[in-house]
């Protein structure tokens, strides 16, 4: 399907926005996706067009934390490569495992998330607590948000920053790296799955994603800016608002 040049215009507009938002707390896709459904696009073709945007802005965000010296990528290649398998393997059984049953499940889940990082004043912010890269992680965690990220997806960047402060001891700052970075794995994996089918419009994407990277770039430095006090709020908005978008379709 081809998009007229108003509605592209449009469309790259909410990506920029969505490529703030999403380097800074997750949950971009709740611009991004609706938006392309608006336009036109069938249901599978905006799924796939939006993990090829979305690629975008979690690489701009990943390279600017890792130039900001808050993300260190070879301490994480075990997880990237279960996160990534995992994620291809999700979208492979998407049309076999009851997602409705995840529209149901996940926003009471997102809704608790959100309550913990609204009241749970003792996280680290200087990341003092941080552990080293862990088994459990790595090989059971990590691997099962990106299952979930290729099968459902929304609230992904939401659950890696919980196991990440909670589980792995890390700030909320050095959380959002590492989220992106496993973010932009399963979007990669996600995007590769859905290109071999075919299920792409190349140039809206493409478009878009241009977009998303200049956005992400932007989001990324007033998360670093601005640390805790900027990503801890927008977390717990993008948390709720999920929560009640699933439930209310």
């Amino acid at each position: 399907m081809e998009i007229e040049f108003a509605t592209l215009s449009l469309l790259i507009g909410v990506a920029f926005i969505a490529g703030m938002i999403d380097s800074i707390s997750g949950g971009g896709g709740l611009l991004a996706l609706p938006a392309l459904l608006l336009s036109g696009l069938d249901p599978v073709t905006a799924l796939a067009t939006n993990k090829l945007q979305g690629s975008f802005g979690t690489a701009s965000a990943t390279l600017t934390y890792w130039k900001k010296g808050l993300l260190e990528p070879n301490k994480y290649k075990a997880e990237v490569i279960t996160v990534f398998i995992a994620a291809c393997f999700g979208v492979l059984c998407v049309s076999f495992l009851p997602t409705q049953f995840l529209k149901t499940a996940i926003p009471p889940v997102l809704i608790l998330i959100a309550v913990y990082f609204a009241l749970s004043g003792g996280l680290s912010v200087d990341g003092q607590n941080q552990k080293p890269p862990n088994t459990p992680f790595t090989f059971a965690i990590a691997p099962a948000i990106g299952f979930y990220d290729g099968i459902f997806g929304p609230g992904t960047g939401s659950f890696f920053m919980l196991a990440l402060t909670s589980r792995e001891g890390m700030s909320l700052l050095k959380a959002t790296a590492r989220t992106k970075l496993l973010n932009f794995t399963s979007n990669i994996a996600a995007l590769l799955v859905f290109a071999i089918g075919g299920h792409m419009n190349w140039i809206t994407g493409l478009a878009m994603g241009l977009a998303q990277f200049a956005g992400a770039q932007i989001g990324a430095r007033l998360a670093i800016r601005n640390g805790a006090s900027l990503i801890r709020p927008l977390l717990v908005i993008v948390c709720v608002v999920m929560a009640l978008k699933l439930w209310w379709g």
